[in-house]
């Protein structure tokens, strides 16, 4: 029985001692349990806080890719706000600042001495219709002398260059009595226009003076006409003046010609020209000189029918010569012709011959003494033969036109024609004893 008890000891400290082998065995076990929850916890804390931050660093790129897209729909934005805001500012005019570097049509200057009164007249009727189109007309007075009035009223203008001529040397008359204005005048002209063509260096010249007033269609005239002077070589300068432009004496607008009377009052000049005249300037009388047979070389003169030009100027150098009689009766159109959109092909020299001597084969010869009654009782055109100077001068003042010569041309001629308007529409042909052989017209 006690070696019983003994066994049963035995086996309870074996049995305790394996409990205490397996409680520390368990221990050791949890314990490297604990440190392995802790290390992948510690890994997994780790994880977390990288991923947080790739998180975090997608969410910023995220914004600043929201951000980037809200910036470009503001610039888009500000893009087409900008766009709408410069089509409405070319709407609104824009284009007049492109005006700018356009190559100007011509220069126009005004000859100006001593009437600042007539100036500013003058000045006025120019900006009229000059200002919404000063880029390509440029526009500039050029006084001779130093009247203090005349600097003072262009000099007020913004719209306009100013130029001053001052003798540098006295004058002298060529003949006793003659007047030294006439001197003035040509000097005046040469200095302007070498200042115009050479120093500012434009290709094509108007020349207004200061007594002058211009229609509404004045510079769509000169620019028409502009690709005439440049294409035929033929014409020698422009002109918006017809020495028989009065009211009763014209009727068409739309009607231009060549002349070989040089008609002066509101021309164009071509720079080529110039370089031709320059040199060999008249002292005096530049308007006569201008229409010597010796100067124009052949050369003819584009006019109008009705005048772009009115000449108010009664009080002057010539004294008011024929003021009552030829210029206060001028008309000055009143039309607003789109010249851009007429063919003047036919005032080029290789087809104006042909078209004019139509124009006066088909008008009804008229003979005989009475011209002006039996000329009132034809119906449409006619013509009437004049046989020298004399006899032209006889006729004209039947009718009341110019009677005046200059080196045997009269005023306004083509081959020696002279055409008015009479009766409104009717037309007269004045023609020359050489007239319908040089216009290859058969004499009935």
């Amino acid at each position: 029985m006690a070696k019983v008890c003994c066994d049963f000891r035995f086996l309870l400290l074996v049995a305790a001692g394996v409990f205490i082998y397996i409680q520390m065995r368990l221990f050791a076990t949890q314990s490297e349990y604990a440190d392995r929850l802790a290390a992948a916890i510690e890994t997994e804390n780790h994880c977390t806080t990288q991923s947080r931050s790739l998180i975090d660093q997608i969410s910023l790129q995220q914004g600043r890719i929201v951000a980037l897209e809200e910036e470009r729909k503001r610039r888009d934005q500000e893009c087409g706000q900008m766009k709408s805001l410069i089509q409405d500012l070319e709407r609104k005019g824009v284009q007049r600042l492109i005006d700018k570097i356009q190559v100007p049509v011509a220069a126009v200057v005004v000859m100006a001495c001593n009437r600042a009164d007539y100036l500013e007249r003058t000045i006025k009727s120019v900006l009229k219709y000059q200002r919404p189109i000063s880029s390509r007309y440029p526009l500039f007075i050029s006084q001779d002398g130093s009247n203090p009035d005349v600097k003072s009223k262009a000099l007020s203008y913004d719209q306009l260059s100013y130029m001053q001529h001052l003798d540098s040397e006295p004058i002298q008359t060529e003949r006793p009595g003659e007047l030294i204005a006439y001197y003035k005048i040509a000097r005046h002209y040469k200095w302007a226009l070498d200042q115009l063509f050479y120093r500012h260096n434009f290709s094509r010249v108007i020349i207004l003076e200061d007594d002058m007033e211009i229609a509404p269609d004045f510079f769509d005239y000169f620019e028409a006409a502009a690709a005439l002077l440049d294409k035929d070589k033929s014409i020698m300068a422009v002109s918006s003046w017809n020495d028989n432009g009065q009211k009763h004496f014209v009727h068409d607008p739309y009607e231009l010609y060549r002349s070989d009377f040089f008609p002066g009052l509101g021309w164009m000049l071509a720079k080529s020209t110039w370089d031709e005249l320059s040199p060999k300037w008249p002292k005096a009388y530049w308007d006569d000189w201008f229409r010597l047979k010796e100067n124009h070389k052949g050369r003819q003169f584009i006019r109008p029918e009705v005048c772009r030009t009115y000449n108010f100027g009664k009080h002057g150098s010539s004294l008011g010569q024929f003021f009552e009689q030829y210029l206060e009766p001028i008309k000055l159109n009143d039309v607003q012709v789109d010249w851009k959109s007429m063919d003047l092909s036919y005032l080029l020299e290789a087809k104006y011959a042909m078209y004019f001597a139509n124009n006066v084969k088909t008008a009804k010869p008229v003979f005989g003494a009475d011209m002006v009654l039996k000329a009132s009782n034809i119906d449409g055109d006619v013509r009437i033969k004049y046989k020298d100077q004399s006899d032209f001068e006889s006729i004209a003042s039947q009718f009341g036109i110019f009677q005046e010569w200059k080196d045997g041309v009269p005023r306004t001629a083509y081959k020696g024609v002279v055409v008015f308007r009479y009766q409104s529409t009717k037309r007269i042909f004045l023609v020359g004893p050489e007239s319908l052989k040089l216009l290859q017209i058969e004499d009935s």
